[in-house]
């Protein structure tokens, strides 16, 4: 049976690849975009591999994002994300990829969406699946987006050109409100595993917090580490499930809450064998996203955390350094993962309750392959062949 050729582009964005798609090369009907999209990435496989796909085999390597010019005032680009499960015929529309929003400046300027002159590009980004607004920074030379530059990703191998994201307004950006339950900590009660002391947040993604140490868990533990333990897994699992249901959200929808486990500054081994001092970092931090331990962070739970940290009375901000007198106020948080560190400015106004004004980062992104991606014209029966 022969396959459809759709115009594509690969590209790494942050600490996440995917594939990059033209609205207007997709199907009119949003109803045929999952087959195409499972099928491109290779989903679902029961070995977790994706071979017959573009896809890695973990949900930061599993994901597709569809860009269009935008018709909103002010606005460039409109984008729309998909995060491609793996093992399971689904794909999740309800939450944004940080990293891969890295990338969609990147696109929108190489593939002639926007016009922008030699230096610094200024776009401005909306996320469709969160009505949210994301401004990004980055250097353009000859009509195309630099990729090459001195800025170091903890997680990504080589350096390259800086890209500044601001997440504009980013509270609520999943249930409505920063803490959805209006408590920095809530007392969870999990099916099967008992109370739990939470911090519920919704800063740019949902994200429920727990302690490292309520899991038995020192919080530097590596990816292997906490994904050997099947009971861990499950417990997880129930934890995410009963924060989802406190947050108003559908619990079977994988993608969010994700569920960030934290601890006090320690010493580390990254997954590359560099040692991170503890004293290089303001808090340490493991993510679980689609049921996996992410192996640096999801930049949009990332944001999440770093905003907890700064939040008086939440988990994150009991475990977190402290800022001292001397520390100035708008000092990045640092964040120890399983790659090394992430640094996230958080701009947080002293109302009450709190108000996020901005979350903002640097990341890096590369184009990596463009052309055709081919799908089976078998699972793609609605669609269209010319």
């Amino acid at each position: 049976m022969s396959q459809i050729a759709l115009p594509a582009v690969f590209m790494r964005g942050g600490t996440s690849k995917g594939l990059f798609f033209h609205r207007r090369d997709l199907p009119a009907e949003r109803a045929e975009w999952d087959a195409l999209f499972l099928a491109a990435l290779g989903s679902p496989d029961p070995h977790g591999r994706q071979l017959d796909g573009m896809g890695g085999g973990i949900s930061s390597l599993s994901k597709v994002v569809a860009v269009s010019p935008s018709a909103r005032p002010g606005v460039d680009v409109d984008y729309l994300f998909g995060q491609v499960a793996v093992g399971q015929v689904q794909v999740d529309y309800r939450s944004n990829c940080g990293n891969l929003t890295a990338a969609v400046g990147h696109f929108a300027v190489d593939e002639g969406l926007v016009q922008a002159a030699d230096g610094e590009a200024a776009l401005a980004l909306h996320n469709e699946n969160l009505d949210q607004r994301i401004e990004a920074r980055f250097p353009v030379a000859g009509g195309r987006a630099v990729t090459e530059g001195g800025t170091v990703l903890d997680g990504v191998a080589g350096r390259g050109a800086p890209i500044a994201l601001s997440f504009l307004e980013p509270g609520g950006a999943v249930t409505g409100r920063l803490l959805p339950t209006g408590r920095a900590k809530d007392a969870l009660d999990v099916p099967g595993a008992g109370a739990i002391e939470a911090t519920l947040i919704d800063a740019a993604t949902a994200v429920v917090v727990v302690r490292a140490a309520d899991l038995g868990l020192a919080g530097v533990e590596p990816p292997a580490a906490i994904e050997g333990g099947v009971a861990l897994g499950a417990r997880l699992e129930a934890i995410r499930r009963a924060a989802a249901a406190a947050m108003g959200l559908a619990p079977e929808t994988a993608s969010v809450p994700k569920v960030g486990f934290v601890s006090p500054p320690a010493d580390a081994v990254t997954l590359s064998g560099a040692r991170l001092a503890a004293d290089t970092v303001d808090l340490s931090a493991r993510v679980i996203s689609m049921g996996r331990a992410h192996r640096a962070l999801p930049l949009t739970a990332a944001l999440a955390l770093a905003a907890a940290a700064r939040i008086p009375g939440t988990l994150a901000a009991e475990a977190a350094r402290p800022t001292g007198p001397g520390a100035a106020a708008d000092a990045p948080v640092r964040l120890g993962h399983p790659s090394g560190r992430a640094e996230v400015g958080v701009d947080l106004a002293a109302d009450n309750p709190p108000r996020l004004a901005r979350l903002t980062v640097t990341r890096t992104a590369r184009r990596l392959m463009e052309g055709r991606v081919l799908v089976p014209a078998g699972r793609l029966a609605t669609l269209p062949t010319t």
